[in-house]
């Protein structure tokens, strides 16, 4: 085995990841050939972990979504909860053409956001489907972040309260005035029992370990029980309108 200086000082360091042959390599030299298996298997299960989206996204957005598109299928009950942004099954072509552009944009990646925008908008039908349950968080911060132009929240917010009367949808909002017993850290997804998605500006982090899975679980549980339903959560979407819609006017002008 021969590798340069400035290969073994990146892996060393944490600066590179190794290859399935990099490994095998490194334990032949080293005459750990017993441990060859459980280490492939550490670098595979930290790669489904944490999976950088310059990997993930490079040949552009519209992949990612049809893969979302089969964890759906596979799922029975999502819970998600979002401190900052309107969850992707919940969104208005465009708000989510919003999002993708700043994605493209901060990631430097191919442009192929109509597509993507048309696979997202595909992954709705699900929410039809009544074999399906899906329960929502969302914090009132996340309805009122400006991250597109007012009309085009507006027509989110719209959306929202659309979804909320789906009989197998649950849409919980957390008010500003709520005394919350956990903290809205970041945003996350759970798939039934079987993994916790979470996205960072990074990375998306694809967690399976039971005990993740519990803690989110709890997590998602102590989030819901402050959030407000049915008519007092659209009482908040309303407010939210209300103060929104003078700036919409003003851009119409």
């Amino acid at each position: 085995m021969s590798w340069p200086p400035s290969k073994v000082s990146k892996l060393e360091n944490g600066r590179q990841t190794p290859s399935d042959d990099d490994i095998r390599a490194w334990t032949e030299a080293t005459n750990g050939d017993a441990d060859t298996g459980a280490l492939l298997a550490s670098l595979h299960t930290l790669e489904v972990q944490h999976a950088e989206w310059q990997r993930i996204l490079r040949t552009g957005l519209k992949p990612r979504q049809q893969e979302l598109i089969e964890w759906d299928q596979k799922t029975r009950l999502f819970r998600v909860f979002e401190a900052t942004v309107i969850p992707g099954l919940l969104q208005t072509s465009e708000y989510a053409r919003a999002r993708f552009a700043e994605g493209i944009r901060r990631l430097k990646l191919p442009n192929d956001i109509n597509e993507a925008v048309a696979a997202r908008v595909q992954r709705q039908e699900i929410l039809y489907r009544p074999d399906k349950r899906f329960h929502f968080v969302l914090t009132e911060a996340a309805l009122r972040y400006r991250l597109c132009a007012p009309e085009v929240m507006l027509g989110q917010l719209d959306r929202l309260v659309s979804f909320s009367s789906l009989p197998n949808v649950r849409l919980g909002i957390i008010g500003f005035e709520t005394q919350y017993a956990t903290s809205p850290w970041h945003g996350f997804w759970l798939y039934d029992q079987e993994r916790v998605l979470i996205e960072t500006f990074s990375a998306a982090l694809d967690l399976r370990q039971p005990q993740e899975i519990e803690l989110y679980s709890n997590a998602f549980e102590q989030l819901a029980a402050v959030a407000s339903y049915g008519r007092s959560a659209r009482a908040i979407i309303t407010r939210v309108i209300d103060d929104l819609s003078p700036e919409a006017s003003d851009e119409g002008e």
